[in-house]
């Protein structure tokens, strides 16, 4: 494949330049070069050059002049040049090898083919040269490219040496197949589900990132399918693994609560980019396999899963190393909360229930609303369809909740010096109490925003202090 045109860049050309005054070879590799021949943006480009990649880091730096900033770390042989947007980094080429206990490998001085031959998969075992003799042309010594071309995630070597080496590299694995909705090749497969097990000597922190990466992808389910087929899910994310599976009695089934999560999942990735609503999506019936009951009459029940799940929420975003604070709230209130949508269009849509649920989820209703509608996977058409113009109800009823309490919550019917008057109250926080009260009142609709309506409802909320009005309002 000819680079050439893609490559011919200043930023390129400049690196290129700087190898030459050193004499030695400089190559961009990996990740950049696969996103360049599938047409995927990216602004981190990787360069190996056969000798000190500091070195070169430094020379590239001179000629970039002010406003580039380099960073080395001696201590790993790379250097880091940044430049507005765009992050260079910069290694010697070498090869690698590793002891059964550890992902981190014991590192040397190699060739480009050793350099290469370590990288993860054929798709990032591309370099192209930019020094000016040879510049642009591929080193592909893997036929990453046709891989490219095939859409086929492969290890350049034994896939179960190089997954038992480095373990992440199979979430890895996992996570381009999913960004790239590309195919795991199947002897790469088997070597993931046959290592599996060595996931484990992989920090949760590392785990995490994978996870969101996967999470940010426009088809999140097809990463988290393959986690659950590889053996990593059960490893991982136990809870969620449990939840595959159809328990029989008497005839009666419930659904695969795995594969329906699935499609809630991408029907939220589908209308939102929000990814702690994504993560809401998938946490939402997770408590369903503790919950899970069979009742001879009802059939099937999972029994406040809702509030269960929101619970075990906490607990893996602990395990995990997610956020504690408020991404941890929102994803386990969205859980809690995603079955209430529902039972409110079984019965009948009124507006002091809307308001109910608006007060539940404040700022967040939206969302929830989100999630609700994603949660209707009925192969049913004409009962999604019921459901979805109902949820077109709910939505409208909150508008026009919204514009009334707008409208309320201009002034009160009756003010504080009315109150102070009616109850021979001195000014103070007494008035405070039965003006908040009022309020709340006629913005819940227990009363309408009359003044008859108002001067009824203070008497009566005076009568539970132990006041008497000192004169008929009426």
């Amino acid at each position: 494949m000819d680079l050439k045109e893609k490559i011919d860049s200043k930023i390129f050309h400049t690196v290129g330049s700087a190898a030459d005054a050193l004499g030695r070879e400089a190559y961009v590799v990996g990740g950049y070069v696969r996103d360049l021949i599938v047409g995927r943006h990216s602004k981190d480009i990787d360069f190996v050059t056969v000798g000190s990649g500091i070195e070169l880091a430094e020379e590239v730096a001179k000629a970039m002049g002010r406003g580039a900033h380099l960073a080395v770390f001696r201590n790993y042989g790379t250097a880091q040049l940044k430049r507005g947007e765009t992050e260079l980094e910069f290694v010697g080429a070498r090869r690698e090898s590793y002891s059964r206990d550890s992902r981190n490998p014991v590192v040397e001085d190699g060739t480009l083919a050793d350099d290469l031959a370590r990288r993860d998969f054929t798709i990032n075992a591309l370099a192209v040269k930019v020094n000016a003799d040879g510049f642009g042309e591929v080193v592909d010594n893997y036929d990453g490219v046709g891989d490219i071309e095939r859409r086929i995630i492969r290890t350049p070597l034994d896939p179960d040496v190089t997954f038992s080496d480095d373990p992440l590299r199979m979430m890895r694995a996992i996570r381009f197949a999913t960004q790239l909705q590309f195919d795991i090749y199947p002897e790469t497969f088997k070597a993931i589900c046959r290592n599996a097990g060595r996931i484990e000597i992989i920090s949760a922190e590392r785990i995490k990132d994978e996870l969101f990466k996967i999470m940010a992808s426009p088809v999140p389910s097809i990463g988290w399918k393959l986690l659950l087929d590889s053996g990593l899910l059960a490893i991982i994310l136990p809870e969620l693994a449990r939840m595959k599976g159809i328990d029989v009695v008497n005839g009666r089934a419930h659904k695969d609560n795995f594969y329906h999560t699935m499609a809630v999942l991408d029907g939220v990735a589908a209308a939102s980019d929000n990814v702690w609503l994504r993560w809401a999506a998938l946490f939402h019936d997770i408590g369903k396999p503790v919950t899970k009951h069979f009742d001879p009459v009802r059939g099937w029940t999972f029994h406040n899963h809702n509030f269960v799940g929101s619970k075990m929420v906490k607990t893996i975003f602990r395990r995990m190393k997610f956020p504690l604070g408020a991404d941890l709230a929102y994803v386990a209130k969205l859980v809690e909360l995603h079955m209430r949508p529902i039972a409110l269009v079984e019965d009948e849509v009124t507006d002091s229930a809307v308001r109910r649920l608006a007060n539940y989820a404040e700022d967040d209703l939206a969302d929830l609303m989100t999630l609700a509608r994603a949660d209707i996977t009925s192969r049913d058409e004409a009962r999604k369809a019921r459901y979805l113009a109902n949820f077109d109800l709910v939505e409208e009823k909150f508008r026009t909740i919204y514009a009334k309490d707008a409208e309320r919550n201009r002034k009160n019917p009756v003010d504080g010096t009315e109150i102070m008057a009616l109850f021979g109250l001195p000014q103070g926080p007494e008035v405070g109490f039965f003006a908040k009260n009022l309020k709340q009142a006629i913005k819940d609709c227990v009363i309408d925003d009359t003044r008859e309506a108002a001067f009824a409802y203070l008497v009566e909320l005076a009568k539970e202090r132990g006041l008497a009005p000192l004169y008929n309002p009426q």
